[in-house]
């Protein structure tokens, strides 16, 4: 019997190819495992409405997480953009009757435009019904920020406290992404007792369309793969940098990062880690 981990993402999909559901089984794909996706909702802007995210139907939803765990079943799972109340309650309870052991939150809130990703009244069912099933959670800063109502997160320190402060919603492990700030990226998980940075030379480049969703998958992936949180998160971050160091565009738009530089340039990006204990 084949034995390639199998991964899961529950996320929208991007039309344009760059995040969302695509980054994500593009990274399982480099990554050697075998991707899986359940579609939330359709990101596209319509020329005429504007209108920009599409959601799908529930039972939708609960027809393709069924479908995928009967035919292949699943190692690890992540979950990107859910957008509405409705979606993050079934979704939540999805993953807690199948019992899938590696399951990496993605808070997605906010893209890498400030678009706004997530409804309102969508916030509290997030923080109350699904980052409690996550082993480790991703939240960038703004995202960090949303989910501390609104605090203010502008500097590593910050993401230190903030990371701290986040644990205490029922992740086992926060990681807070520090792609924001100035300087080195930086970005800071906690898992209880730990804390521990991890630090890539800042790449000067506006094409990191879809890194986030890259990052979160690559954990997924790697957590499938049996790596420790900590181990994951390290060589997800390495894969992340290089594809963003390597990130392009076809005009004059923010670009994607290019998912194929870890393999295809032979050598990945090194990353500093410490850690401090705090209890």
């Amino acid at each position: 019997m084949f034995d390639l981990p199998r991964v899961m993402t529950i996320a929208g999909a991007a039309s344009g190819g760059s995040a969302g559901i695509q980054a994500d089984l593009k990274t399982f794909q480099e990554l050697d495992v075998y991707g899986m996706s359940v579609i939330t909702a359709i990101v596209g802007r319509h020329p005429t409405t504007n209108k920009n995210v599409h959601q799908m139907p529930i039972e939708a939803i609960e027809a393709q997480f069924a479908t995928a765990k009967w035919q292949i079943g699943i190692d690890a799972l992540k979950t990107g953009m859910l957008f509405s109340t409705s979606i993050i309650k079934r979704v939540a309870h999805m993953i807690r009757k199948a019992g899938t052991k590696h399951v990496v939150v993605d808070p997605v809130m906010v893209g890498k435009l400030d678009s706004k990703l997530l409804a309102d009244d969508a916030i509290e069912m997030l923080r109350e019904r699904l980052i409690p099933l996550a082993t480790i959670i991703t939240p960038n800063m703004p995202e960090a920020s949303v989910l501390l109502d609104d605090r203010p997160i502008k500097e590593v320190d910050d993401l230190k406290q903030a990371a701290v402060d986040l644990h205490q919603l029922g992740a086992t492990y926060v990681l807070v992404k520090g792609g924001r700030l100035s300087g080195p990226a930086v970005d800071v998980l906690y898992d209880g007792e730990t804390l521990t940075t991890f630090e890539a030379p800042r790449i000067d480049t506006q094409n990191t369309s879809g890194a986030g969703c890259s990052y979160s998958a690559a954990i997924a992936a790697y957590l499938a793969k049996g790596k420790s949180v900590e181990e994951a998160v390290h060589h997800a971050k390495s894969f992340v940098t290089t594809a963003i160091a390597h990130g392009f565009s076809y005009n004059d738009l923010v670009g994607p990062t290019y998912h194929a530089a870890f393999g295809k340039f032979g050598k990945a990006h090194s990353i500093k880690v410490h850690s401090t204990v705090l209890k």
